[in-house]
């Protein structure tokens, strides 16, 4: 290390109490997405004390403060996520919200505050060629779709999570390089540089008419038979699926029938149509739609289908060694490993929008055990999960910008966008759409005396 390095770690190791203090208490306060109004208000008061530029209230509840108040040299964003995730039986639930952090987004937070602690040293902040910006980010988890899409109706947000929206607002546009984290349940350290998929959502709605099932079925309209087939025209539309485009289609009945001798009238789905591509989960997408409509062609039931964007794939940087570089500074014997652009996950996030504009760097760390997104998530080592992040992240912005800021340029040179703004916003706009079927009954039956 040199002896800028030292002093950032040396730093961070005298506010190690304050960090896991702050990280804890949002670990028995989460929040869910678009609605972290407390662990916003947290944050934005801890980079305030450090006498932080700071503006609040984007995309709802993100927070963005600045190391300086201006500067020369590339600016470089480390962002940490505020939600939690709706596992109410999680021993640390919020009671108030339902909500736990059991992916581990408190941890990444404490980490983008432990690391402004440090950088924000006059001596510290002075060897930066450049700028830093510590963001705290709401709603990458995509759940609550539904109250989503109420509040996309009432124009509080458009997108469905925190990055999409930081995007269609200009938030990220002074931004040159993202630095993002994530949590692990092993003592694992690991450059997280791999693609991942993308993917668009439906909710969908079919109509029907109520009857008793018993007494006259035939007056009826079954939408729980509507959606039966649509969910059988999903399943065998599988095997036209292309294996290299790793599509994954799951979803989930949210309204059924109210009781089983009352034809349903009003039954809701809800699906993910995830693939490697943009090109892939859209083809897959369109299967779906076609699918649905065949659930209500067949049952004369209506339809809206109502698309909203989710996340777009992530792209991996062609250079992402100063990641691995400052891993190996305070990892101490237990070895780095790396995903690279040839590994591939099937999971999705909205650090794939990100990454399609502007170069992603992403870590991982441990210091928990258990299972991620399930309830038995639980902290191991506090040190690990909260400080050593926060030392990653002040490690990798120093790295980046130290001397001429030689490293940052070039990966800013290197990066390929795969998409303008404008055009990303073209592309989510081009999938927020609303499809309308009518219901189409068959004529009344004749009386039964008829022979005709």
């Amino acid at each position: 290390m040199d002896q800028i390095e030292q002093k950032i770690c040396a730093r961070i190791d005298a506010h190690k109490d304050e960090i896991i203090a702050f990280a804890q208490d949002l670990w028995t306060h989460a929040e869910l997405g678009f609605q972290e109004h407390r662990t916003a208000g947290k944050f934005a008061e801890a980079m305030k004390r450090l006498g932080l530029r700071t503006e609040e209230g984007l995309a709802v509840t993100g927070v963005k403060s600045y190391l300086k108040a201006d500067s020369h040299g590339p600016t470089i964003c480390l962002m940490g996520e505020f939600d939690g995730l709706p596992i109410p039986n999680h021993a640390y639930a919020n009671p108030e919200t339902g909500a736990a952090h059991c992916c581990g987004h408190h941890a990444q937070t404490a980490g983008v505050m432990g690391a402004a602690l440090a950088l924000a040293d006059p001596e510290i902040a002075a060897a930066l060629h450049g700028n830093v910006v510590f963001f705290g980010v709401p709603a990458e988890e995509y759940v609550e779709i539904e109250k989503r899409n109420e509040m996309r109706e009432q124009g509080l947000i458009r997108y469905g999570c925190g990055k999409c929206e930081l995007l269609r607002i200009g938030a990220l546009d002074d931004v040159d390089i993202v630095v993002g984290h994530h949590s692990s349940c092993e003592k694992k350290y690991l450059v997280a540089n791999r693609s991942c998929n993308g993917f668009v959502t439906k909710l969908v709605r079919f109509e029907g008419r109520s009857a008793h099932a018993a007494g006259a079925p035939q007056d009826g309209i079954d939408a729980m038979s509507a959606a039966n087939i649509a969910m059988h025209a999903v399943d065998v539309q599988r095997e036209s699926f292309r294996d290299r485009d790793t599509i994954r289609v799951h979803g989930c009945l949210t309204k059924g029938g109210g009781a089983a001798n009352i034809i349903a009238d009003d039954v809701r789905l809800e699906y993910s149509v995830r693939g490697r591509t943009i090109a892939a989960y859209l083809d897959a997408a369109r299967k779906v739609d076609r699918s649905m409509r065949a659930g209500a062609v067949a049952t004369g039931c209506g339809l809206t289908i109502t698309t909203l964007p989710g996340n777009l794939p992530i792209v991996p940087v062609k250079d992402a060694t100063v990641v691995q570089e400052a891993l190996e500074l305070v990892c101490g014997d237990t070895p780095v490993t790396w995903t690279g652009p040839e590994f591939h996950s099937t999971s999705s996030g909205d650090y794939g929008d990100v990454s399609c504009l502007m170069p992603l760097l992403q870590f991982n760390t441990g210091g928990f055990r258990g299972h991620l997104h399930s309830a038995d998530v639980e902290e191991d080592d506090p040190y690990d999960a909260y400080v050593v992040p926060a030392k990653i992240f002040a490690l990798i912005a120093y790295k980046l910008l130290k001397g001429t800021a030689d490293r940052a340029q070039a990966i800013i040179d290197s990066f390929e966008a795969v998409l303008t703004r404008d055009q990303y916003l073209d592309l989510m706009e081009s999938m927020l759409t609303t499809e309308h079927l009518e219901q189409d009954p068959l004529p009344p039956l004749p009386p039964v005396t008829s022979v005709v």
